[in-house]
C-alpha cells in the first residue's frame, strides 16, 4: 500500500472541526501520508480553510451528502436540531469504509447533546461505530508520545461505571488491547498494566471489593491466556510510573476519567484516540468541538494533524488487510 485512502470527516461544522481538519490538509506531511476523502461540506470546508489562513489541496475530493444552508451558518453557534448535519456525514463515511472505499477512518468531534437532539442513539462515534461495523466489542485507546491508555468502560455515569465492570469483559479488553498494539504500534509482546476501581486499589477490601472480585480475577485470567499483564494497581501512582519511564506499553483505566485526566495532561496536544476492535484503522483528535474558539483562527490542529498520519500508518501497517467490503 503505498497513500491510503483515508476518509476524514469535518464533525461538528459549528465547532473547531473544519477548521483543524482544513489545516492538517494543508500540511505536506498529511499529504505525503495519505489520499484524504473529506466527508462534509465543501462551503464549509472553505470558510474554515479561510478562517484558519490555510490553503486547500488543489486536487481534494469532498464527498457531501446532504444540502446544507450556508446562508445562516456561524461558527460557535449551532441550531436546535443542527445534530443530523454531523450525523449524515459520519453515516457516509462509515457507508464508504464498509463498501471498501477506504483504508481507514479520522472522526473530527461531534458535540453529543446536539446529535442526541437530532435523533443520535450512541453515546459517541465509538458506540456508533461498533453497531455500524457489528464488531463484538471495541476497546478505546488514546494513544500519545508518552502514554498509552485503554478505558474499560466508556462514556456513562460514574456511579453505573462499577456495574458495568466483568471479569469477562475486562479479560477480552485485554485481548484486544494486546492484538492492537501488536498490529498497529509494533509491539512483539505487550505488557500491560490494570487500573484498581477504588482508591489504593481497594486496600485489601478496605474500600471497595471491585479489585477483589472481578478485576483480580480478570488479571488472573489474562495471564492463563499468555498475556503479560499487572494489577490491580492504585491508580494515583501508576500513572506517574509509567510516564517515567515504566515497563508497561499501555494502561487499561477502569473509567473515563481515571484514564483520560492523566493522559490529556502530558499528551493533550499529541494524543490521538483509537478504537481498536473495527475492521479498519479508526482515530480522532483528543479533543472536543471548542465552540468558544470556532472560527476565531486560533483552535491548534496537531491533534487532528497526529489522527490522520496515525490513522494512515495503521493502514499502511495491514492492519485492515487491506479496503474490503463489510458484510450488510
Amino acid at each position: 500500500m503505498n497513500r491510503p485512502r483515508v476518509g476524514v470527516t469535518l464533525g461538528d461544522p459549528w465547532g473547531i472541526g473544519p477548521e483543524v481538519v482544513a489545516a492538517a490538509l494543508a500540511r505536506p506531511e498529511v499529504r505525503r501520508a495519505c489520499v484524504p476523502v473529506v466527508f462534509g461540506d465543501r462551503g464549509v470546508l472553505a470558510r474554515a480553510a479561510s478562517t484558519a489562513r490555510v490553503p486547500l489541496p488543489r486536487r481534494l475530493t469532498v464527498i457531501e451528502p446532504v444540502r446544507f444552508d450556508p446562508g445562516r451558518f456561524r461558527f460557535g453557534r449551532p441550531p436546535p436540531l443542527g445534530g443530523a448535519v454531523p450525523v449524515a456525514w459520519l453515516e457516509a463515511a462509515v457507508a464508504a469504509a464498509r463498501g471498501g472505499e477506504l483504508e481507514a477512518l479520522v472522526t473530527a468531534p461531534i458535540h453529543k447533546a446536539l446529535v442526541a437532539a437530532a435523533g443520535f442513539r450512541f453515546a459517541g462515534h465509538t458506540d456508533y461505530l461498533a453497531a455500524r461495523f457489528r464488531a463484538r466489542r471495541v476497546v478505546m485507546l488514546l494513544a500519545g508520545p508518552t502514554l498509552k491508555v485503554a478505558l474499560a468502560t466508556v462514556h456513562v455515569p460514574l456511579k453505573r461505571a462499577p456495574g458495568l465492570l466483568t471479569t469477562s469483559g475486562i479479560v477480552s479488553t485485554l485481548a484486544i488491547l494486546d492484538e492492537g498494539l501488536r498490529r498497529y504500534f509494533g509491539v512483539r509482546r505487550s505488557r500491560v498494566a490494570v487500573c484498581g476501581l477504588n482508591p489504593h486499589a481497594g486496600e485489601g477490601g478496605l474500600l471497595g471489593d471491585e479489585e477483589i472480585r472481578i478485576i483480580a480475577p480478570a488479571v488472573a485470567r489474562a495471564k492463563e491466556r499468555g498475556l503479560r499483564v499487572d494489577g490491580p494497581l492504585p491508580a494515583d501512582s501508576l500513572f506517574a510510573r509509567a510516564a517515567r519511564g515504566g515497563p508497561w506499553d499501555a494502561i487499561l483505566a477502569m473509567t473515563h476519567d481515571q484514564g483520560l485526566g492523566p493522559l490529556k495532561t502530558v499528551d493533550f496536544e499529541r494524543a490521538v484516540n483509537v478504537t481498536l476492535g473495527l475492521p479498519i484503522p479508526r482515530t480522532s483528535p483528543d479533543h472536543g468541538v471548542a465552540y468558544d474558539i470556532a472560527g476565531k483562527g486560533t483552535a491548534d490542529p496537531t491533534s487532528l494533524v497526529e489522527a490522520v498520519l496515525a490513522a494512515a500508518r495503521m493502514a499502511r501497517a495491514g492492519a485492515s488487510g487491506g479496503a474490503r467490503p463489510w458484510p450488510r
